[in-house]
């Protein structure tokens, strides 16, 4: 009958949307999405299942329905709640150079804890409350700056895209052995071949780690310069 059931060809409501089911339920979904993520961290997205997480929380796979329609669901959710880690309680420094540094301080700390969380950002996950509050809190901190909102969101995306590629970069590290310069064979190439930049940097020698601080210092700076130049 027309009008009876949703059309298939919609996109489902979000989960922020739908009522919570169950009158007294056992199982709630904190618990569901703190599993998910206890397992994320532990093992990646990819181990993150239905079934997986049930099991984790002693139920049947079918009980996590009641809650949640689909993973999509649940990787939503997920989403959502290391966004809310990312918040920070209280007023922010009135210095927009500092309100950020301080943001972009939790923003490493929380996802290089949640490393999955970029592979998860590549699924494009549904924005949640906590996902739209910490947008607020990003623009929040720039408020003080004579620069329009288009701007402003440039310069919060240019952060995160630091914050994201520098953690990129130390998942890697971490998680597999680096190429040094010092290999035999990188050596060699390096001594036979047309790399006189190389050449140098073996010689003097390259840090494997960078600053995060340093790094995020030089990019305000140029910030802060450009809008000066503006």
């Amino acid at each position: 009958m027309p009008g009876t059931a949703r059309d298939r060809s919609s996109p489902p409501e979000p989960v922020w949307a739908r009522q919570r089911g169950g009158r007294r339920p056992r199982l709630t979904r904190e618990a569901i999405v703190a599993a998910a993520i206890e397992i994320a961290d532990a093992e990646g997205l990819d181990a993150v299942s239905i079934r997986r997480v049930a099991a984790a929380l002693g139920v049947r796979p079918m009980s996590l329905y009641t809650h949640i329609e689909r993973k999509e669901d649940l990787f939503d959710l997920m989403f959502d709640e290391v966004n809310r880690e990312l918040i920070i309680e209280g007023e922010l420094p009135s210095d927009w150079r500092e309100a950020i540094t301080v943001i972009a301080r939790r923003e490493h700390e929380v996802i290089l804890r949640h490393t999955w969380v970029i592979d998860l950002m590549a699924r494009r996950p549904r924005v949640g409350p906590n996902g739209l509050r910490h947008g607020e809190q990003n623009l929040s901190a720039l408020s003080g700056l004579d620069v329009d909102t288009a701007t402003a969101a440039r310069i919060v995306t240019a952060v995160d895209h630091y914050m994201t590629g520098y953690v990129v970069r130390e998942r890697m590290l971490r998680d597999h052995q680096p190429v040094h310069l010092g290999e035999p064979y990188v050596q060699q190439m390096i001594a036979e071949g047309d790399f006189p930049h190389l050449r140098r940097a073996m010689r003097e020698g390259v840090p494997q780690q960078e600053s995060f601080e340093e790094g995020l210092r030089w990019l305000l700076d140029g910030i802060e310069r450009a809008l000066g130049d503006a």
